[in-house]
């Protein structure tokens, strides 16, 4: 149990930083993102009119789709600037592009999966869906689509934390950590153990 949480703990500190970090960020792009969809939702169709039919089914895309895509895109944008700035920081980096490339591949990886659970919370005959008699969309806080659109960014950050550490940002891929800020110096520091200092030199010998 000690050597477990000496793991857990000692040696995986670093990547609880970056996971500290990563949600903070995070938390910033959700506010973005809820931003970004409630302008959306004010400005433009109601969110469950039918953007588009899908051919040759009896399925379509609603505008809700359409601005969780846009509130998307927006938020990883911002996102990644924050997360290559800060939280991967690195002497290393890549050019701007060839980072972002990989980043938003990962983004439209986990909007796949988070339009799957949209769509799931927000349909009423879904057996995850959230319930109109509370969500009656008489207000800001009991619209269903705010909460569906929150609860969306909740399941898919983890995943996006875990391939942009090891894919998209790859200074930080094996081994090679971040440039140290002067606490993170201080604590290496700390945890090296000091060289003793060597013996002086007997008369007569040389020192080697």
């Amino acid at each position: 149990m000690k050597r477990l949480g000496h793991f857990l703990f000692v040696r995986q500190r670093h990547n609880w930083k970056l996971l500290f970090r990563f949600g903070l960020v995070g938390g910033s792009g959700v506010l973005v993102n809820l931003l970004v969809t409630i302008l959306l939702k004010k400005t433009g169709p109601h969110f469950d009119d039918v953007f588009i039919d899908l051919p040759l089914t009896s399925f379509n895309v609603r505008y809700y789709h359409l601005y969780a895509t846009i509130a998307f895109l927006v938020a990883n944008l911002w996102n990644f600037q924050l997360n290559r700035r800060w939280t991967f920081r690195s002497a290393r980096h890549s050019g701007w592009f060839r980072e972002y490339g990989p980043f938003l591949v990962v983004g439209l990886g986990t909007l796949v999966v988070g339009q799957g659970v949209l769509t799931l919370l927000m349909h009423p005959g879904s057996p995850i869906g959230l319930p109109s008699t509370v969500f009656d969309n008489s207000t800001g806080l009991r619209t269903k689509f705010y909460w569906a659109e929150l609860i969306m960014i909740i399941v898919t950050v983890p995943v996006s934390f875990v391939f942009n550490k090891l894919w998209t940002f790859s200074s930080v891929r094996g081994g090679k950590h971040p440039t140290l800020t002067e606490e993170e110096i201080a604590e290496r520091l700390e945890a090296t153990p000091a060289k003793a200092p060597a013996a002086p030199a007997r008369p007569g010998t040389r020192a080697g």
